[in-house]
């Protein structure tokens, strides 16, 4: 088979599993190459996974590799250069969340992508997530009758690596880190229907020696055909990953959790290895977890972005759809820095979402 040549750009905990995908659900996918900003992780990494290429300059692994899908797995301020740079070398870009860090690079990216006939693919999973999908396909059969209000919460301790505590790498805090993963699934529920307003309140509660971030956010979006949709979303959150959505409808309801749910209830006294992510003990009760990575969306939503690459077909959730959650996560901070609703559209020129929180003049 003629397999289609991914280079992975990042060596972090977002790239194994981007990784553990490709190799166990991909078979038409290759990964010939792995970037890393630092030489001897990127040697590790790509010994650990048996990639025959290994760079520390992302132009090299771009145009040296052979690829022909760049799968971007780094922190969020290089986002855009990387992705102008692999559109500009004819490459298929996969894009993790968020985006970009700011509106004028998101629509950056996608012309650039437009203008050299490359695809631009936006890794949201939660489109892809078994357990999701099937609650919205319940949803289109008419389970729970009309949608009037959907709610999703992604909370554990705080991330992996250092760069997410870094606002001007991150360009904010958990918002940014996992609030789109809601913004997006709430989009996705409502067919893409257009955002009327956003109101926001965050908080550093539990790293404040850490991060001028928020690490705990609650945003409400009202969309213009009057569903409200509610972002819980938290880094302040022990006892590792949680991520649950309820979808309430004037004929039902229906609760969906991606981990508590596929887990096997377990007390152990002394420990174990693995749990679940970010769980920071195994002594005592715990939920473990299984085939976490496909539980999460990963895997499909990877394979149908190398079939889209391999026969030419729009992707279900393109660089437009992360724009558009951009622009509410603008909306949100800059909601939660005046304390008052924001409408839609909402662009303002900022350097970092962030600091329509930090400085709620900054949009003025």
């Amino acid at each position: 088979m003629n397999r289609t040549k991914v280079a992975i750009l990042g060596a972090g905990f977002i790239s194994d599993i981007h990784l553990e995908c490709y190799h166990r659900f991909i078979p038409e996918a290759e990964v010939v190459a792995v970037y890393a900003r630092n030489r001897n992780k990127a040697q590790a990494f790509a010994e650990k996974h048996h990639i025959a290429q290994y760079y520390d300059d992302y132009e090299k692994a771009i145009l040296e590799s052979a690829c022909e899908v760049v799968d971007i797995c780094l922190p969020n301020f290089l986002h855009a250069q990387v992705t102008l740079k692999a559109a500009a070398a004819g490459k298929h870009v996969i894009i993790e969340k968020p985006l970009a860090v700011t509106l004028e690079e998101a629509d950056a990216m996608i012309a650039a992508c437009k203008q050299n006939n490359v695809k631009l693919m936006y890794a949201e999973e939660l489109c892809f997530a078994p357990k999701y999908e099937r609650a919205r396909f319940l949803v289109k059969e008419g389970a729970v009758g009309d949608i009037y209000m959907l709610k999703n919460s992604e909370k554990h301790s705080g991330p992996h690596s250092d760069w997410f505590y870094d606002i001007n790498q991150a360009g904010g805090g958990v918002l940014m880190d996992m609030g789109c993963h809601a913004l997006g699934w709430f989009r996705w529920m409502l067919g893409n229907a257009k955002v009327s307003s956003v109101y926001a309140t965050m908080n550093t509660v539990l790293h404040q020696g850490r991060t001028k971030g928020e690490d705990n956010s609650v945003v409400i979006v009202e969309f213009e055909n009057k569903v409200t949709c509610i972002a819980e979303d938290s880094w302040a959150k022990h006892g590792g990953m949680d991520d649950r959505s309820e979808i309430y409808g004037t004929g039902g309801v229906i609760y969906a959790d991606l981990f508590m749910g596929n887990s096997a209830v377990t007390y152990s006294k002394n420990g174990y290895g693995y749990a679940m992510e970010k769980a920071d003990t195994t002594q005592g009760w715990s939920f473990t977890v299984f085939e976490e990575v496909f539980n999460q969306g990963y895997p499909h939503e990877l394979k149908h972005f190398i079939q889209c690459v391999r026969e030419d077909l729009q992707p279900l959730v393109t660089g437009e759809d992360g724009r558009a959650v951009l622009e509410i996560i603008y909306a949100a901070y800059a909601s939660a820095g005046t304390g008052k609703k924001i409408t839609l559209p909402f662009a303002p020129e900022v350097t970092k979402p962030i600091d329509l929180w930090l400085n709620p003049g900054a949009a003025e």
